[in-house]
């Protein structure tokens, strides 16, 4: 049976936990044209609005937001079409919840995709890093099986899994799932066309953003197909390796480091 509250939100007495705090923060960036603006509205840090924006732009089949090249106003954010549709999605799925409508006719100005996204983004996690793709591979072992994930962007994922675990998500090709990657699981290298590697998740991008810390940097990295990565490395590595703005660089993740996740 269908439960449009179990696809709307997680709830805690009054409090929308899960689903309604997303739509609420591209909501707010689609006013102001600001990340910070929107952050402050909803109750987010700055660098958790961009965590927020940048996982659900890697679940999106489109970009939801897009950053704006500095000039005199010095930048900011926008809203996608497709980020308008998903909210004006969203909000007819409230309306129809609140009249509790039998009839799921009413659901016509929301198409399958639109709900399947929002399914998506409400999948929480403490993982940083969360792709959204289609199985195309799936190579049975006795004990653990491999599976490949085909992005949107055309990178692809590959995750070695238990056999149990292939069958208990009901995987097989074709099937939609959520790659998730801890950022602490993510190596940052500098291409090297003589480097072997033994990892079998390579994905070429440039840093967007190094944030130094005492210890660690957070690092972030746009792949080629449009998706961003998240890294956690040591501040010295990144210091070593030159890590800023615009540096082309390799992200580099073990199959062994990639949980895959379905939503059904």
């Amino acid at each position: 049976m269908f439960k449009l509250k179990g696809m709307l939100s997680l709830q805690s007495g009054d409090q929308t936990l899960g689903g309604a705090d997303r739509i609420a923060l591209l909501a707010k960036i689609g006013e102001t044209g600001s990340i910070t603006a929107a952050a402050r509205a909803v109750g987010m840090s700055y660098k958790g609005a961009w965590d927020v924006i940048d996982a659900m732009n890697n679940l999106a089949d489109q970009p939801l937001v897009v950053r704006v090249a500095g000039g005199k106003g010095g930048g900011g954010t926008r809203l996608t079409e497709r980020g308008q549709q998903l909210i004006e999605a969203f909000a007819a799925l409230e309306e129809v919840h609140r009249r509790f409508l039998a009839q799921f006719e009413t659901l016509a100005d929301a198409s399958a995709s639109d709900i399947r996204l929002l399914r998506s983004l409400m999948f929480r996690t403490s993982a940083r890093n969360q792709f959204a793709g289609r199985v195309v591979t799936i190579h049975k072992g006795v004990v653990n099986d491999t599976v490949e994930l085909a992005l949107p962007g055309g990178e692809h994922v590959v995750a070695t899994l238990t056999s149990e675990s292939t069958q208990d998500l009901g995987l097989e090709v074709g099937s939609e799932a959520i790659a998730l990657i801890k950022a602490s699981s993510v190596l940052v290298g500098l291409p090297d066309e003589g480097l072997r590697l033994s990892a079998r998740n390579q994905f070429p991008g440039n840093v967007t953003q190094v944030t130094l810390g005492p210890v660690n940097a957070d690092v972030r990295i746009r792949l080629a197909g449009g998706s961003t990565m998240g890294a956690i490395i040591t501040a010295e590595s990144a210091t070593a390796l030159g890590l800023a703005e615009g540096t082309p660089v390799l992200a580099i993740v073990k199959a062994s480091s990639v949980i895959l996740g379905t939503s059904r």
